[in-house]
């Protein structure tokens, strides 16, 4: 693994290096078997470009760079350089959740700075032969905060009134909540209809393809 990045330059430099290079070329270079498919893991082409960037995160809740406060997401598009699939951002908290405020909160954190690698990953694409292509680093638009924090708070509202069986992917305009767990036995404690705790599916936050498509054409100017 490469020693971290110590400027956001480099880590950028080092992004741009990827590009053209096919996952297979990159896991050989650096030592990793490739899965046939990815049904069993997801996040191994993150997982690859994390190690040929020396993020040093790993799992933790924090930003993948922390040093340089910024975030890393993988983005799987078409040939036309469109999302193929909402972006996970983070879990969210379903208990004790007064007084968390957009800037205090983890989904500010991930995306206050992004650098996105969009990976040419149509299905019939074999995993081996799918492309790095052009990083791109990116901000939030006051635009785009606002409309990320409205949902944020939206939904945040909900869980905090005991509506977490109510919220389903349609809500948010460029944010929704959706179950995140390895199975369907996952639980943890949220906030019932009363107040009281129940149990349900872990949550997590994903950023809309709508949203990352505007993204990616404002800068690649698609």
């Amino acid at each position: 693994m490469l020693a971290k990045p110590k400027s956001e330059a480099e880590l950028l430099q080092r992004a741009q290096s990827l590009a053209g290079f096919s996952l297979g070329e990159l896991a050989q270079r650096e030592g990793f078997s490739i899965p046939k498919n990815l049904k069993r893991e997801k996040g191994w082409g993150g997982q690859l470009i994390e190690w040929c960037l020396g993020a040093s995160a790993g799992s933790k809740p924090i930003q993948d760079f922390p040093e340089l406060g910024i975030e890393l997401k993988t983005i799987p598009i078409d040939s036309q350089g469109k999302p193929l699939e909402s972006t996970y951002v983070c879990i969210t908290p379903l208990c004790q959740v007064t007084g968390l405020t957009w800037h205090s909160s983890n989904v500010y954190n991930k995306l206050s700075r992004v650098l996105w690698i969009p990976i040419l990953a149509e299905r019939q694409i074999p995993v081996e032969q799918r492309v790095v292509a052009t990083p791109l680093l990116w901000s939030p638009s006051a635009a785009q905060e606002q409309l990320l924090r409205e949902d944020w708070e939206e939904l945040m509202d909900m869980i905090a009134f005991g509506q977490i069986e109510q919220i389903t992917a349609r809500h948010g305009q460029v944010l929704q909540l959706r179950p995140k767990a390895a199975n369907n036995k996952a639980r943890t404690d949220a906030i019932g209809p009363n107040g009281q705790i129940i149990q349900t599916l872990p949550r997590g936050y994903y950023l809309k393809t709508r949203f990352t498509a505007e993204l990616l054409r404002q800068h690649f100017q698609l």
